[in-house]
């Protein structure tokens, strides 16, 4: 993934704030002899410890192929993009130009984590992991947890295996026009709020909070 100076990161509270409020990816691992890299979609739960950079983790069912991937090379790579929206050209064009000399282009959030991949079968340990995932996704409760050898979903944990992603390092990108005249994107985020449909607020949040001094 490209990173312009101008669409990386602030900080590192900038992409962890954002990926603390997502939880569904693209887990991609190496392909074998050739084949192109597998890609997974999946919800996954961030911790921010332990390590630098934290881990993911996800569960998978048993004849998942990324298995057989993982076995010869733990290296992962799960990416996550949102708050995505397509900006005509006739949005961008420089002030003077026709409105036809604008380019057309993209906004979005993208969160890359480099991991290595833990595969987990020890029913306890599954067990205890996939509860934290649950968790993540059911802060209220309202479903059983899991444990070996107990109903009803200790008889089908031999089903799934459990990845714990060690993240290793971590690439975040903020593509909101960082690049373009102030009047510019002031243009762009009138016609984002006037279009509103899918994405346009929260793209046009994320370039208003990152331009708030220029």
């Amino acid at each position: 993934m490209l990173i312009h100076p101008w669409d990386a990161a602030h900080d590192e509270g900038e992409w962890r704030d954002w990926l603390s409020r997502h939880d569904f990816g693209q887990l991609a691992v190496n392909g074998q002899d050739g084949e192109p890299p597998w890609v997974q979609p999946t919800h996954f739960r961030y911790d921010p410890e332990p390590g630098p950079y934290g881990r993911a983790l996800v569960h998978l069912a048993r004849p998942n192929p990324l298995w057989r991937a993982l076995e010869a090379n733990p290296a992962a790579l799960l990416s996550v993009v949102d708050d995505y929206v397509y900006v005509p050209g006739h949005w961008t064009a420089p002030e003077g130009a026709p409105s036809e000399h604008g380019t057309p282009t993209s906004y979005y959030t993208a969160v890359q984590l480099r991991c290595t991949a833990r595969v987990v079968d020890d029913p306890a340990e599954k067990a205890a992991l996939l509860n934290r995932q649950v968790a993540r996704f059911q802060p209220e409760g309202g479903t059983a947890p899991v444990a070996p050898g107990e109903a009803p979903f200790g008889r089908l944990l031999s089903g799934i295996r459990v990845l714990s992603l060690e993240v290793t390092d971590v690439r975040a990108k903020f593509k909101y026009a960082g690049n373009k005249p102030r009047e510019v994107r002031e243009r762009v985020s009138r016609r984002l709020a006037e279009r509103a449909g899918p994405g346009d607020l929260n793209a046009r949040s994320h370039q208003i909070r990152r331009h708030a001094d220029g």
